[in-house]
């Protein structure tokens, strides 16, 4: 098996080059995740709020469990 020396470094170059386009990739794809997480907590944050619980009535009030 014969190997050109220049084709070896082509292919090497080649695979440090697609790591690197993977590695921004990743770490793009990463920031995006964190803005979705931040982004959907205040969204909970803001629906949920502090809200008063029932005091009376059947909802909210009685827990229906079977066994």
């Amino acid at each position: 098996m014969d190997v050109s020396p220049a084709l070896l470094v082509d292919r090497v170059l080649q695979t440090r080059n697609n790591q690197t386009t993977q590695d921004v990739q990743i770490n793009v794809l990463k920031k995006a995740l964190d803005m979705q997480e931040s982004a959907s907590a205040a969204l909970l944050n803001a629906v949920a709020g502090n809200l008063p619980l029932a005091g009376s009535g059947s909802v909210g009030t009685q827990v229906n469990t079977m066994a």
